[in-house]
């Protein structure tokens, strides 16, 4: 549990401050024409960023709570 809380912590801080590196790293290849992500991919990677922190943060709590 301890593993996948720092995972989920380190995996959502990614997605919340570089959006767009990520999209490079995954999804750039899906598209021949896109050079930059949407503002739609931007921001629901923003949100699941946000839920991804808060499940290692309720990982961390069930853990040491």
């Amino acid at each position: 549990m301890f593993v996948f809380s720092v995972l989920s912590i380190f995996i959502g801080f990614f997605m919340i401050t570089i959006p767009a590196v990520l999209w490079d790293l995954t999804e750039s290849w899906k598209s021949k024409d896109a050079r930059e992500p949407s503002n739609f991919y931007i921001l629901t990677s923003r949100i699941l960023g946000g839920f991804s922190i808060l499940l290692g943060i309720i990982g961390f709590a069930d853990l040491f709570g």
